[in-house]
């Protein structure tokens, strides 16, 4: 009877498990706290300042699915005329996760520009093991991405 009953448990788990639809990420990485992209920092500031710097709720623009906040309207501007030019690669998840075939979230101050683009990692010891190998690494984040997202 044992048995039985566990076969069944286990036949309803993969009904169940089957029947579930498998929930692709966000393309942008988005904080659990204010739902912004990148922890609410400001991307054209990394490029612009050399430091990541904390966005306002007053100059935000929309974008890829995702809010993104600036430190002034003339960043905000610069972003929405070109996002591409200053959105992080991988939709701003962890550059090392990515190439390691999956998402993480990021600390703002994990960042590197590399070739004009921006990345951001999990952490800075995260970020140290990414930069061991920066162009495989790449190569391997460009492969994977946006694959990991599904």
């Amino acid at each position: 009877m044992r048995s039985l009953l566990t076969a069944l448990l286990a036949a309803l788990t993969l009904l169940i498990a089957s029947a579930t639809p498998s929930v692709a990420k966000d393309p942008v990485y988005q904080s659990f706290l204010g739902g912004t992209a990148i922890n609410g920092y400001d991307p054209v500031a990394y490029f612009d300042e050399g430091r990541p710097v904390e966005g306002s709720s007053a100059f935000t623009h929309d974008w890829n699915g995702a809010t993104w906040r600036f430190s002034s309207a003339e960043n905000r501007d610069r972003f929405a005329a070109t996002p591409e030019a200053f959105a992080p690669q991988y939709g701003g998840y962890c550059a090392w996760a990515v190439s390691q075939g999956y998402t993480a979230s990021t600390d703002p101050e994990a960042w590197k520009i590399v070739d004009g683009k921006l990345y951001l990692n999990y952490s800075k010891s995260v970020q140290a093991q990414w930069e061991g190998d920066i162009p495989s690494n790449i190569a391997k984040g460009d492969t994977n991405w946006p694959r990991v997202l599904d």
